[in-house]
C-alpha cells in the first residue's frame, strides 16, 4: 500500500488512529499493540501477501536468536556463534533476493560460464528490515540486553511507517517508547502536527517529485537509447533527477513521522536540506541520516575508523560507501556511485587536513567560501546521481560525455541569443530542436524546486523535533493553530488531486 493513495490516506491511516486509541481508551494496552502490529503486518502484506511468510521468518529467527544470546550460562565463543548465525541469515535473504542474479551474472561474464539465471521477485523493504535486524543482534551481542516481548519486538520490525523505506529505526529509539504507556493517550497536538508532516511529504512526493519525474525519464530514456543529447539538456536531466530524488525520498520520510507522531510514535528525521551542505562530509550528515549512522556504527568503526592512521581510514572510508553503494542496488552503477562518494570523502578529509597542516583553516571562515564550497558540493552530488539513476554504464557514459562536452552547448536561436548577452565566451551553437527534451516550464519546476531545497525551512526546524532549538532567519515555526491548519487543508487538496496515478516511491526498489 503507498502512503501517496487514496486507500492509504482515507482509509487506512484514519481508520488505523482511531481504532488504536479506541482499544487503549478501555486500557488494553496490550491488545492496542497487537492491533497496530496486525494492521502493520496487513500494510505490508497488501502489496505481495506471499512475502509476510518472509518477514516472519526473519522477525521469528532474530528475535530467538537474540534471546539465545543473552542467556546468563552462554559462552563467549558460543555467543560469537549466534551472533555470525544472525548475520549469516539476514545477510543470505539479502544475497539472494537481491543479489543472485547480479552474481550470476558476473560470475558468467568472468569464468565464461552459461548458469541460468532464474527471475527473482525482490520482496518490498527487505534491505531495511534486515539491516535493522543487523544493528539489533549486534548491539545485544555487545550489551547482553534483549527485547523479551515478542509482540513488542514484532512491533519494532513491522511497524508500518518505517517499514517500507525508512527511517532505518535504531532498536534503542523506538522499543523504549513502546514499552511506554505515553503513547496509549490520545494527543491531539501530536495528531494535527503529524497530520501537517504528513502534508508536506504528501505535496514533496505527488506535486513535486511526480512531476519532475517525465523530464528524468526521457533524458535518461534518450540517453539509454544512444540518442543526441546537448550539454544543457544533459545537465537538466541530472539536476531534475537530483530534485526528483530528494522530494521524493524526503517527502515519505516526512510522511513516516508525521504517520508515526499520529500514534505518539516520534521516528528520527532522516533528512536535514542535504542540498545546503558545504561539503560531502556534511552532506552524508544530512541525506539518509539513519542509513549514515548505520553505515558508519556498524561498518566503518567495524572496519577500524580513524584509529589505525590516516590511509587506514581512507580505506575504510572506501570499504564503507563501496558496501552501501553495494546496499542500494544489484549493478555497478550503484557499486561505482558509492565508491565515488568515497572519492569524495576522502579528498573532503584530504583537503581539511592540508588546510590544518599549512595552518590555512582560517580561509574557510573567509566572506565567499560557504558560498563556493557550497555550490561545489552541490554540483558533485548532482554529478554522482548520474550514476545513481541510469540503468547501465553505457548510459551513465552517454550522459556525462554530453554533460562535460563543450561541443554539445545547443540551444534553440532564441534561448542561445539570450544566454550568449549574459555569457558571451560560451561556445554555444543553435538547433531547432535542440530543448525538445528539457523545454521552458521544465526549467521554471526545477527554479521552484531549487527555491524551495535551499530557502524553505525543512521539517525539523519547523517543528523542533528532536529538540531542535535554533531559529533560522525565517522565524517560522509550526503552531496548532488557524493558518496552520489552512495550509495543511491546502496542501492535502492540492496532493489529494494530483494522485491520479499509481507512483511507487523510488527507493522502494531498494
Amino acid at each position: 500500500m503507498l502512503f501517496s493513495s487514496y486507500e492509504f490516506v482515507f482509509l487506512f491511516l484514519p481508520v488505523s488512529v482511531c481504532l488504536f486509541f479506541l482499544i487503549s481508551a478501555k486500557g488494553s494496552y496490550r491488545h492496542a499493540l497487537g492491533f497496530l502490529t496486525i494492521a502493520s503486518l496487513f500494510f505490508y502484506g497488501w502489496w505481495k501477501p506471499e512475502y509476510l511468510t518472509l518477514l516472519g521468518l526473519s522477525i521469528i529467527t532474530n528475535y530467538l536468536t537474540a534471546l539465545a544470546m543473552v542467556r546468563p550460562s552462554l559462552t563467549h565463543t558460543s555467543k560469537q556463534v549466534l551472533l555470525t548465525f544472525g548475520l549469516v541469515f539476514n545477510l543470505g535473504l539479502i544475497a539472494y533476493f537481491k543479489y543472485k542474479n547480479f552474481f550470476v551474472d558476473n560470475l558468467n561474464m568472468i569464468a565464461g560460464t552459461d548458469m541460468p539465471n532464474i527471475p527473482v521477485v525482490l520482496p518490498l523493504a527487505i534491505s531495511f528490515f534486515t539491516f535493522q535486524q543487523i544493528a539489533y543482534l549486534v548491539d545485544v551481542y555487545r550489551d547482553r540486553k534483549a527485547e523479551r516481548d515478542f509482540l513488542k519486538y514484532s512491533l519494532f520490525i513491522s511497524y508500518f511507517p518505517q517499514l517500507i523505506a525508512g527511517p532505518i529505526v535504531h532498536h534503542r529509539e523506538l522499543l523504549p517508547q513502546l514499552n511506554s504507556n505515553k503513547i496509549f493517550s490520545l494527543d491531539w497536538i501530536n495528531i494535527s502536527a503529524g497530520i501537517t508532516i504528513f502534508s508536506i511529504g504528501l505535496f514533496k512526493k505527488v506535486v513535486l517529485a511526480d512531476s519532475l519525474s517525465p523530464i528524468v525519464h526521457s533524458v535518461f530514456g534518450e540517453a539509454a537509447t544512444g540518442g543526441e543529447i546537448s550539454f544543457f539538456v544533459a545537465w537538466g536531466g541530472a539536476l531534475a533527477y537530483t530534485l526528483q530524488l530528494y522530494f521524493d525520498f524526503s517527502g515519505y520520510s516526512d510522511m513516516a513521522i508525521g504517520a508515526a507522531l499520529m500514534f505518539n510514535i516520534h521516528l528520527p528525521v532522516n533528512f536535514l536540506s542535504p542540498y545546503k551542505s558545504k561539503s560531502i562530509i556534511e552532506f552524508w550528515r544530512r541525506w539518509h541520516i539513519t542509513l549514515s549512522h548505520f553505515l558508519r556504527d556498524y561498518l566503518y568503526i567495524m572496519f577500524g575508523g580513524n584509529r589505525a592512521g590516516e590511509a587506514r581510514r581512507m580505506i575504510n572510508m572506501m570499504a564503507t560507501m563501496l558496501l552501501g553503494g553495494l546496499w542500494h542496488g544489484a549493478g555497478w552503477t550503484f557499486v561505482l556511485w558509492g565508491g565515488l562518494h568515497g572519492v569524495y570523502l576522502v579528498v573532503n578529509r584530504a583537503w581539511i587536513d592540508i588546510l590544518g597542516v599549512l595552518r590555512l583553516a582560517f580561509i574557510r571562515n573567509l566572506p565567499g567560501y560557504g558560498v563556493l564550497a557550497g555550490l561545489v558540493t552541490f554540483v558533485c552530488v548532482i554529478v554522482s546521481w548520474v550514476l545513481f539513476r541510469a540503468d547501465n554504464l553505457d548510459t551513465a557514459i552517454h550522459l556525462y560525455q554530453a554533460m562535460f562536452s563543450l561541443d554539445s552547448m545547443e540551444l534553440t536561436p532564441k534561448y542561445a541569443e539570450k544566454v550568449a548577452r549574459v555569457l558571451p565566451f560560451l561556445p554555444l551553437s543553435t538547433s531547432a530542436d535542440a530543448s525538445v527534451l528539457v523545454n521552458l516550464s521544465d526549467v521554471r519546476l526545477m527554479l521552484w524546486g531549487l527555491l524551495i531545497v535551499f530557502l524553505l525551512p525543512n521539517v525539523r526546524e519547523l517543528f523542533y523535533l528532536n529538540h531542535e532549538k535554533e531559529k533560522k532567519w525565517y522565524r517560522v515555526l509550526w503552531a496548532p493553530n488557524y493558518p496552520w491548519a489552512v495550509l495543511t487543508l491546502i496542501l492535502l487538496v492540492i496532493s489529494t488531486l494530483q494522485m491520479t496515478a499509481v507512483s511507487e516511491f523510488l527507493y522502494f526498489q531498494f
